[in-house]
């Protein structure tokens, strides 16, 4: 609070200033320099009518508080600036660098193979069961129809497609991950002991708990084996 005039003093009232001015103070820098002052506090008390220690040492408190105040700004602003500062300051972490992927080692028949097996991947219908637009207890699983009079089975038209052998990919990707690799469950770091790097690959089990599957990361990048399902 800054003290710009008398009435900014709680409790002078307007019959006080004349006392003031008796004693010799007409400002109000000149009552703040007297309330600092021991020996003139002890005459305005007296001076002034329905004033007493309390209020006085109010007043000298709220004086005092003022010449206080731009110190405690000042430190304010600082502490700000620092803050400021600080938040100014950016952390710029190093990218990570970038580790390719571990290729297999396949033969040119194998690599067209697995882009023939992608071809038809992509035009492969959906196979779905009889009627199973009709019942939704019956679920999209496909199922075998086998009524006599199914009309399905007997391939009428406006039918949906039945899994047939024709619908297959080639024979010698059939089972390969699409990177080429022979996929092989692994559950432990002793699994990783007979597994080829050049067309094998590890995936290591649903079951397999975060310590181990760490430990058998750790072991897979020693032995230069590719770890399909890699924690990130």
């Amino acid at each position: 609070m800054s003290v710009k005039s008398f009435k900014d003093f709680p409790g002078l009232k307007d019959e006080n200033i004349p006392e003031l001015e008796s004693i010799g103070i007409k400002t109000v820098e000149e009552f703040s320099a007297a309330l600092k002052d021991e020996g003139k506090l002890k005459e305005i008390i007296k001076a002034l009518s329905g004033v007493g220690p309390k209020t006085a040492m109010k007043w000298k408190a709220l004086v005092e508080g003022d010449a206080e105040e731009p110190k405690k700004e000042a430190k304010k602003e600082s502490k700000k600036d620092a803050k400021k500062a600080e938040d100014k300051v950016e952390v710029i972490e190093e990218p990570k660098a970038y580790v390719p992927s571990i290729k297999a080692k396949i033969s040119d028949e194998t690599a067209s193979g697995l882009a023939k097996r992608a071809i038809i991947n992509g035009r492969r219908p959906t196979f779905r069961r009889q009627e199973w637009f009709r019942y939704s207890k019956l679920g999209e699983a496909w199922r075998r129809p086998r009524g006599i009079h199914s009309k399905m089975r007997r391939h009428l038209k406006r039918r949906t497609h039945m899994v047939d052998i024709g619908y297959r990919g080639p024979a010698a990707v059939r089972g390969l991950h699409p990177s080429g690799f022979e996929e092989v469950m692994v559950y432990n770091v002793d699994g990783l002991t007979n597994v080829d790097p050049n067309v094998q690959a590890v995936r290591i089990g649903g079951t397999v708990g975060t310590k181990k599957r760490l430990d058998i990361q750790a072991k897979a990048d020693e032995l230069g084996i590719r770890v399909l399902n890699r924690m990130v």
